[in-house]
């Protein structure tokens, strides 16, 4: 079974460090804030000018004025703080956000992203990516591992407009946990009841894959 959008939330969210301050891309990445593990101390940014996001309001919390970046209702968290996107990109450009949790369309074996445009779509914009895949140097991609057609999203070579250029080296996907090194993916986990053979022949990059790959753990 490929996991669910939470479950994937789940298992970034035990990438969490005590102290880490953290930005929650659009989609997913967002879901992290629902798992941060009971008593760690972490701040969660949101490139529209917020730190100290808290999980999403219940129907009596909500605050229609008080938004991430994908204009979803969130809370907020003690010690947290509001303030303009010039000095959250500042932010961000400063290099101090200690992980980066985002989407993406593919990456390959190289560590580059495309997560902002398909062409002949309608292009919402690459909002803050470039940004912070730029900014970072601790990058989380959640994605699903193919398409709906069955087509790998982990490719020897990115076949869309880049996002970022050598700066990926984790991807948590439906199916497995891969870290990106030397020119290869190297499958560290997969989802519980998924198949080595199945995470194989829908990796379309060079596969590394040990003699036992144990399951993930939520």
């Amino acid at each position: 079974m490929s996991l669910t959008r939470e479950q994937l939330a789940m298992r970034v969210a035990q990438e969490l460090q005590d102290g880490y301050y953290v930005n929650l891309g659009i989609g997913i990445p967002t879901l992290v804030a629902n798992y941060v593990p009971q008593g760690m101390d972490v701040m969660l940014q949101s490139e529209n000018g917020l730190l100290g996001m808290g999980p999403f309001p219940t129907e009596d919390e909500v605050d229609a004025d008080l938004i991430n970046a994908g204009k979803q209702t969130v809370t907020t968290i003690k010690g947290s703080s509001i303030f303009s996107s010039a000095e959250s990109f500042a932010m961000i450009r400063g290099g101090h956000v200690d992980l980066t949790v985002l989407g993406a369309f593919e990456v390959d074996v190289m560590g580059n992203i495309a997560s902002y445009m398909i062409p002949g779509k309608l292009i919402k914009g690459m909002g803050g990516a470039m940004d912070l895949v730029a900014g970072a140097d601790n990058i989380i991609v959640t994605m699903t591992h193919a398409s709906k057609h069955g087509e790998s999203k982990l490719l020897p070579q990115c076949t869309l407009p880049l996002t970022g250029a050598g700066c990926i080296k984790k991807v948590v996907t439906d199916l497995a946990y891969v870290e990106i090194a030397e020119g290869k993916f190297w499958l560290k986990e997969r989802a519980p009841g998924v198949s080595v053979d199945e995470i194989i022949r829908l990796t379309a990059g060079e596969l590394v894959v040990p003699e036992v790959v144990p399951e993930m753990e939520f």
